[in-house]
């Protein structure tokens, strides 16, 4: 499975923004140095982007940049983990992820028990799916563990979490992004999605 790229130069013709805007927002790490691709092309070398992505991020940039400096706006968008923690009372209260997920995955915790930002995001993706009906709970308990064991791993790199079925069973990885991916023809892809997007979301319920 392959990203749609766009290149550079159709990239700031479409948003109407300078080559200056552009590396001035990679410099404060507002894009991420991993979404520059070179690629070789007929008149030498280019670089191009994972289209979906930079268009979703320029337009969150340009949407939030008249509020936000751009100190704020990269920790907004960063991909690492802030120190956030909350309670399981409040997890509930400001309905952040459902009680259904809590109750299933958090049972045996108490309502004063106190989740760190990648606990609480384990938690969300599970429910994001979850609540899209594209799993079910005993693969919830398969994804929960897949984060724990892998995630830390990327250290605050961006990367995807891929889902998939075959013949009924289900898998789930993580890899780093931009990446292509391709599978055989008895492969599903039931979901691939951002965690830095997830990230970003879960932030934003703190506001």
């Amino acid at each position: 499975m392959e990203k749609q790229l766009i290149s550079k130069k159709d990239l700031l013709d479409e948003k109407g923004i300078s080559y200056g805007q552009l590396y001035r927002w990679k410099r404060k790490q507002l894009i991420p140095e991993e979404w520059f691709i070179r690629k070789s092309t007929f008149t030498g070398q280019e670089t191009f982007f994972p289209k979906d992505l930079i268009l979703a991020r320029i337009d969150k940039i340009m949407n939030l940049k008249e509020d936000l400096s751009l100190d704020e706006l990269a920790d907004k968008l960063s991909p690492l983990l802030p120190s956030y923690e909350m309670r399981k009372s409040d997890l509930i209260e400001r309905n952040i992820v459902s009680p259904i997920v809590l109750q299933r995955f958090a049972g045996e915790d108490s309502d004063s028990y106190v989740y760190t930002f990648d606990k609480l995001l384990y938690f969300y993706i599970v429910d994001k799916l979850l609540q899209a009906g594209e799993m079910s709970m005993e693969e919830g308990e398969q994804l929960l563990q897949t984060m724990r064991d892998h995630f830390p791993k990327f250290a605050g790199k961006p990367c995807d979490l891929v889902f998939t079925r075959k013949m009924g069973v289900s898998s789930f990885a993580l890899l780093s992004v931009p990446a292509e991916l391709y599978f055989d023809g008895g492969v599903k892809l039931v979901s691939r999605l951002s965690v830095a997007e997830c990230i970003e979301q879960l932030k934003g319920k703190w506001a």
